[in-house]
This record gives structure tokens, sequence and C-alpha cells, in this order.
């Protein structure tokens, strides 16, 4: 049957696999045919993932990418890739006069520094096919809104839908594309650790056109989108997948 979404032989590395969105684009990721390789910190969680993937050819290598030695041990441990999705993300809210170099340091090395470093290592060893898709999991935040206590998240996000669009200019001669996804609120483990509570989550539900916050699997569905060939002229997008939250 014919299915310009499918994914089926592309060799796809997701990292932030352990949890959330990563986990969720890993597994979808499988079910439509693609070799997955998944990485991420928590060695535990990883395992779990990895028994939920569609196929006997995926791949887990636990590494945190924070480290330049567990990033070159990873890269090291790839095929050439068709696609990659940088999933990996913290969030440390933070009203702006509380913010200090160790809150930035630490959100930038895990937002926006690992996946740009990882970027380069794969490029630098060829581990990325001609016409291959990289996709970032942005945010709205940062690109179209902020919130309290987001503004280094927010710049997080911002700079590296900044960097996607670079990347696209200066990759589309290997007709390598890039591009973000930036979700709205989606229900993952960063809600639980938040500090948000749920009767602040209930009002923010209702500041939303369809009442409810997004599900992993529905950002997982733009993500093979993106990496599919159903979208072959696509890059250098921020693709807006936010229950409508910003059309208000």
């Amino acid at each position: 049957m014919y299915n310009p979404f499918s994914l089926a032989g592309k060799q796809i590395l997701v990292t932030g696999a352990s949890s959330g969105i990563g986990r969720a684009v890993a597994i979808e990721c499988s079910k439509l045919g693609a070799i997955v390789y998944i990485t991420g910190r928590n060695v535990e969680n990883l395992k779990k993932t990895y028994l939920e993937l569609e196929g006997d050819e995926n791949f887990a290598i636990p590494a945190d990418l924070t480290n330049t030695s567990n990033l070159d041990t990873l890269v090291a441990q790839l095929p050439l890739l068709d696609g990659v999705v940088h999933s990996a993300g913290v969030s440390y809210p933070i009203p702006f006069p509380f913010v200090n170099a160790e809150k930035i340091n630490q959100t930038f090395s895990v937002n926006f520094n690992a996946p740009v470093l990882l970027n380069l290592a794969l490029l630098k060893q060829k581990k990325i096919n001609r016409k291959a898709s990289i996709v970032f999991i942005s945010s709205i935040s940062g690109v179209h809104i902020s919130s309290p206590g987001g503004s280094v998240y927010s710049a997080s996000k911002a700079a590296i839908n900044g960097m996607m669009q670079g990347m696209a200019i200066d990759l589309a001669g290997k007709g390598i594309r890039v591009n973000s996804i930036n979700p709205g609120m989606v229900e993952t483990d960063i809600l639980k650790v938040s500090g948000i509570t749920d009767e602040q989550l209930l009002e923010e539900k209702k500041k939303y056109p369809l009442k409810r916050f997004g599900q992993p699997n529905e950002i997982a569905y733009a993500a093979i989108y993106l990496l599919s060939d159903a979208s072959l002229w696509v890059t250098g997008s921020n693709l807006k997948v936010d229950g409508g939250y910003t059309t208000l």
C-alpha cells in the first residue's frame, strides 16, 4: 500500500528516548518500519522504551550528551543515519530576578549545546545521509510566547530555532533538511516536577481551544511527517503543534 509517511528501512536516531516525547517518537517510528537507535541518560527507562519498539534491529545506547566522551562514544556506534530527532530537554522554572549562571548553563547545556554538538559530530564523522532529516523538538515558548519563570527555558528554545534555520540553509546543498516542532503544553514527566499545582494545570488547560494538553504521541506524529518523504520540500520550518494555544 502506498504510504508517503512510511519510514521503512530508514535508520533514525532519537535522543531523550527514555521518557516523554522522545520515547513516543521512538516507538511510533518503529511502528512505521524505521530501524531506531535510542539514547538517553536514564538506563532503566531507556530499556523500557527499547522493549516497546517494534522490530528486532533496533539499538539502545545509554549516553549523557552533555558529556563529550559519551557523545563521541555514541556517534562511533551509529550507522549512516536517515533521520535524527533531538528530544532531550530540561526545564527549570525560575523567575528572572533569581536566574544565575548555573541555571543558564544547566539549561543551555542540555537544550542547546548537546544537540548542536551532536549534529556537528555526526556531520564530521559522515554519519548523516544525503536527503536525511534533522528534527529538533523545540517549543512555542521562546518562539511564540513565554511564561512566568520561563525566561531561561524560552531563551534556550529560541536559540534552537535560530540554529535550526541557519543549519537548514547551510546543509541544503547536501539535501539534508532541518526543521523544528514547536509543541504547546504536553503531558510528560516534566509537568510532574515543574512545581505547578493541579489547580494551575486545570486553569492552563482552559486556555487551549481544544481544552486539553497534548499527548506525546501527537508530537511524534509531527516528527514522523518531517522524517518521511512526505516532507521532502520542507526545511527551515517551525511546525507548531499547540492545540490552537497561540491563535488566541
